[in-house]
């Protein structure tokens, strides 16, 4: 399966935040998007899940070499940097609502507990309303109820940032086996992050989607090159510069 973006333009008023751009995201990698704040990710993934209405171009699903203009949102798995969850739940009437309602899309179902559980969610904590849970806590859930319906894309806005430690590492293990499964496109501020999990970083810059060359990701000059990149205000309008 391919995720497939065609000279794709998104403007507010005046301002447009992206212009004529390209890229294809495949099934069975994980890609970074990275960009400067501003640069208009945040829009780019509420364009994917049909929440913003492009300007021109064409976001469409592919399969066999088929493409689907026409996919439904259910289709796209979006997790916000801000938990969008129902505050008057406990965690464990939202997830068993959230399997009710998906039933025919979860594959093996477990319990609500064991889905909890294998969260960190602790069995005391599974019973509190929603709206007394942490952000990292209120993020677990909502990246638990992605997970659970392995949507053919999945899309993370900032990703792992109010989690801890332990958290962070086994959030970073359930994103690795959704690889197999979807397409999954993070944004992050954070190089390092995306250097651990991603098989492609794509820059978001000067209104553009530009590939990183992925044989670099781990080279130890990296982060300056794209520390440079993402500071230069002409580099990335150029031929040579799609490719660190």
């Amino acid at each position: 399966m391919k995720l497939v973006l065609e000279n794709i333009t998104k403007r507010f008023d005046d301002k447009t935040i992206i212009e004529n751009a390209n890229f294809t995201f495949e099934k069975g990698k994980i890609y970074g998007l990275l960009g400067r704040n501003g640069a208009g990710k945040t829009t780019l993934f509420n364009c994917i899940s049909r929440n913003l209405i492009l300007d021109e171009g064409m976001i469409a699903t592919e399969n066999d070499g088929q493409l689907n203009k026409n996919y439904d949102n259910t289709e796209i798995g979006f997790v916000y940097t801000q938990p969008h969850l129902p505050a008057f739940m406990t965690a464990y009437e939202f997830i068993k609502f959230f399997m009710e309602i998906n039933s025919g899309r979860i594959e093996h179902p477990k319990t609500p507990e064991e889905y909890l559980d294998s969260v960190g969610i602790e069995r005391e904590d599974q019973h509190r309303l929603l709206k007394d849970f942490s952000h990292g806590m209120q993020n677990k859930v909502q990246m638990l109820a992605s997970l659970m319906v392995k949507p053919p894309v999945l899309l993370l806005d900032e990703p792992l940032t109010s989690f801890d430690v332990v958290a962070a590492h086994e959030m970073k293990e359930l994103i690795l086996q959704m690889k197999s499964e979807s397409i999954v496109i993070f944004s992050t501020h954070i190089l390092q992050l995306a250097q651990d999990l991603c098989d492609e970083i794509v820059l978001l810059h000067h209104r553009k989607l530009n590939q990183v060359d992925s044989s670099r990701i781990h080279d130890k000059d990296f982060e300056n090159e794209i520390i440079d990149l993402l500071s230069d205000k002409e580099t990335l309008d150029t031929p040579e510069a799609k490719e660190v």
